[in-house]
């Protein structure tokens, strides 16, 4: 947990948010407990919607070059898709026993037309939680 806050409040700080926001979501953070919206689950990944709304047009790249797309994500719901799943724009699959996931990113609409992006990289984040 103590990894998550630390990533939060680099993030922050790099982003330039006041001291007493950081704090706020800091706590918000500690007191949840819950796991990250990112994470893999084998040789799965696993994307939670973690929000109140549903997603629509749903898609997620893994190291900026495998995609995979869904309809929607309803609030609360997860996404779980096999990592061989995952293909490049020439038809490449990801190699879950050549390559591990260094990067994703997650981008949809909020039911309210709002953009969602969520995103996770090794160089700036904690490990990649891994579901048992």
């Amino acid at each position: 947990m103590g990894d998550i806050i630390t990533w939060v409040v680099r993030v922050l700080r790099v982003l330039k948010v006041p001291r007493a926001l950081v704090v706020v979501v800091v706590l918000a953070s500690a007191c949840q407990g819950e796991l990250p919206p990112i994470r893999q689950s084998g040789t799965w990944l696993v994307v939670e919607n973690q929000s109140g709304s549903q997603w629509r047009d749903v898609s997620v790249t893994v190291n900026h070059y495998y995609r995979g797309v869904s309809p929607r994500v309803e609030a609360g719901a997860r996404l779980e898709a096999p990592l061989a799943n995952f293909v490049t724009g020439l038809g490449q699959r990801f190699n879950t026993a050549r390559e591990r996931i260094s990067h994703v990113e997650v981008r949809a609409t909020d039911s309210t037309g709002n953009p969602v992006t969520l995103e996770w990289d090794e160089k700036i984040g904690p490990p990649l939680v891994q579901e048992k």
